[in-house]
């Protein structure tokens, strides 16, 4: 270790453990950086390439969070947490999935992100595998790097629809196969998986004795009438289904970091161990918070994801109006994810290209996994306004 005039630094030649040269941090952060550099430069720059939502979080919620602090709740929360919001989390479970999970079946997370990380840690030892969709959400594949677990690709593709095949789950499955991760609806293909796909793909599961982590974050948050249905319902978390769910998204929590998980009570209990290693417990507070968004008013969740599902159909509509751009709209979530094949460029140079030359942040679908090359996503987290600003820019670069 060298120091210099005002702080202490690292030499390069440190020698880390092995599987710290495995981890990377998400790249919709990086891509932020260059974002903001441009920013902090003057550019005006028309923000798609988060899934960060525009809305603040609704009143009530906040509100809680202000009694609860006033009142004293600044201290410790058991590390698997409060009660009460467990209590919250039980009864949100049978309203929306018809089943009610014991208390020591639910987990309270710092974010929904953990949940991934956490159960692979729990489930999967190094150098077995983990079924991911492809394209899919840049975690999956970054926790199974940092477990030193390997991530096997579910390929999916947009001629039909980006939805999972039972088929091709049942032809990756292999001796070392521990685990299958499922999204619905996807991030960020926005694509919903039906019910009778989800009942075979359990199936497969149950006969071959596989681990099956359901990521519901965007749960809420349908479009065009479809409906959406959890594998959970089919052993009540009980046996092999962990339910990974959170805040950030329906009800606009990005910054307060709070998941769930729910499944079989011993796995469920590691989970929460770990939890306690890591970072104790989540804040009392922020759960309290968490009580009021499950228990609380739901009107302004429901104008959010309908101003959503509008931000979508305008978004994808537009696009397929630019020339070599191909869309559909998707089923749910907060994204439309374009075909750029037609403009001859690749994921990285079109979302460099339109940065650059249009002032709008995109990010690259091959940042998604391999099937992703030649495709873009666009998080429907901005304004109409900025919308149709971003789509006449682009019309005027690539319609001549």
């Amino acid at each position: 270790m060298k120091s210099s005039s005002n702080f202490l630094v690292w030499d390069s030649s440190v020698k880390l453990a092995d599987l710290a040269e495995h981890i990377d941090g998400q790249p919709m952060f990086k891509i932020l950086e260059r974002v903001q550099e441009l920013e902090r430069a003057g550019r005006e720059i028309i923000h798609f390439e988060l899934g960060e939502p525009d809305f603040d979080t609704p009143e009530h919620i906040v509100d809680a969070c202000v009694s609860s602090l006033r009142s004293g709740n600044t201290h410790y929360a058991p590390s698997s947490g409060l009660h009460s919001f467990k209590e919250a989390i039980i009864s949100a479970t049978e309203a929306s999935r018809g089943f009610r999970p014991d208390a020591n079946q639910v987990a309270v997370t710092p974010g929904a992100n953990a949940v991934v990380y956490l159960a692979m840690k729990c489930l999967v030892n190094p150098g077995d595998e983990v079924l991911v969709p492809d394209p899919g959400f840049p975690t999956y594949y970054l926790a199974a790097q940092a477990c030193g677990v390997k991530a096997v690709a579910l390929n999916l593709d947009k001629e039909n629809r980006f939805a999972l095949d039972p088929a091709e789950v049942e032809n990756k499955i292999t001796s070392k196969t521990r685990l299958l991760i499922l999204n619905s609806p996807s991030n960020p293909t926005g694509a919903v998986i039906s019910r009778s796909s989800i009942e075979k793909i359990y199936e497969i599961c149950e006969k071959r004795d596989i681990f099956l982590l359901s990521d519901e974050i965007y749960a809420r948050m349908l479009f065009s009438g479809k409906t959406f249905f959890s594998p959970s319902v089919l052993d009540k978390c009980q046996s092999r289904t962990i339910v990974l769910n959170g805040f950030s998204k329906a009800f606009a929590m990005t910054g307060w970091r709070l998941g769930v998980a729910i499944g079989p009570s011993e796995l469920i209990n590691k989970m929460s161990l770990l939890v306690s290693t890591i970072v104790s417990c989540v804040p009392p507070f922020i759960q309290e918070a968490g009580v009021a968004a499950i228990g609380g008013p739901q009107d302004s969740i429901v104008k959010m994801i309908a101003e959503y599902s509008k931000r979508a159909h305008m978004l994808a509509n537009g696009l397929n109006e630019v020339k070599g751009i191909q869309c559909e709209v998707p089923d749910g979530a907060i994204y439309v994810f374009a075909d750029i094949r037609g403009t001859g460029l690749s994921s990285e140079n079109f979302s460099r290209v339109i940065l650059e030359d249009c002032g709008i942040a995109v990010t690259p679908g091959n940042f998604f996994g391999a099937n992703g090359e030649g495709f873009v996503r666009f998080s429907v987290v901005t304004g109409r306004t900025q919308i149709e600003k971003a789509l006449e820019s682009l019309r005027g670069k690539f319609n001549g």
